[in-house]
């Protein structure tokens, strides 16, 4: 139990200058800027599923916690959060390099998923903004008001601290309880349903990839190199594990709850589909 519970502390800790720089933007913008600038904010988001797939490929979780926010605030559009969130990079990396897989695989992975991202992203996008063509391009949003808390009054640096703590404090729970919950099934448990269903091994992967933690990215790599998922399946699993992002969606964009599930489900569909479209063929 001790050990679980550090994890989660090193998880959360981990996060807090992200969320910090973040918010710290988010409130910068909503006090500092104009208008007209943040209409030229939400127009450059076009190129934003290109940009968040490049930043999000860096190895980390703490990007897609960060986007999450920015979307929340209306600040970067549905297609660059779900490109992000594709592309991120996390525990993948170091796993790798730590059992010696070969340099040239882990890149070809990686340059999939920014791929992957980057195509995925700018179709989501190019999808929405069809659907919602007649209306009203959203304002940013200012997250002191969603939240009714006022603490803007007191300044962008304290309000960016009081979002962070807030959010901090509901991402250790959350982690916590995800972190309970994989030692009580045990990654044994989990091995062994998929060597024993292995045709589903993207539709698997891809679940375990939802799981809002890192240690998703870790039970999926471990997986690979152990011979109980193909490369496909590795690539569908790591395509849906967005780290803590969908934590943070659920919670800083919790009035709209039916637009979070369809981020999911997006997510979880194009995770699947790319797996078995990579199985197809011959990666």
């Amino acid at each position: 139990m001790l050990e679980i519970l550090l994890d989660a502390v090193i998880d959360t800790v981990k996060l807090i200058p992200f969320l910090f720089v973040t918010y710290l933007i988010m409130e910068y913008i909503e006090n500092k800027t104009s208008s007209k600038m943040k209409e030229k904010i939400q127009k450059a988001g076009k190129f934003g599923p290109l940009i968040g797939a490049m930043v999000g490929i860096i190895p980390q979780c703490g990007f897609s916690a960060s986007a999450t926010n920015l979307y929340a605030s209306r600040i970067i559009s549905i297609g660059t959060l779900i490109a992000v969130y594709l592309a991120t990079s996390d525990e993948m990396i170091p796993i790798f390099i730590s059992e010696g897989m070969p340099i040239g695989l882990l890149l070809e992975i990686l340059a999939i998923k920014l791929i992957l991202g980057v195509f995925f992203g700018f179709l989501v996008d190019f999808i929405f903004r069809k659907i919602n063509k007649n209306k009203k391009q959203e304002e940013i949003v200012d997250i002191c008001e969603e939240e009714h808390c006022h603490c803007h009054e007191k300044g962008i640096v304290k309000a960016s601290l009081t979002h962070t703590i807030n959010i901090t404090i509901y991402i250790f729970i959350i982690t916590l309880a995800i972190n309970c919950l994989i030692a009580l099934v045990g990654e044994e448990t989990i091995e062994m349903f998929i060597r024993n269903n292995a045709f589903l091994g993207p539709v698997v992967a891809s679940l375990i990839g939802l799981i809002p933690n890192c240690a998703a990215s870790v039970i999926i790599t471990n997986l690979y190199i152990d011979n109980v998922l193909n490369l496909a399946s590795l690539i569908a699993g790591l395509l849906t594990g967005a780290g803590v992002g969908l934590i943070v969606l659920f919670r800083t964009n919790k009035k709209h709850l039916k637009e979070n599930l369809t981020i999911m489900g997006l997510i979880y569909v194009i995770g699947v589909i790319s797996g078995w479209g990579l199985q197809l063929i011959g990666i």
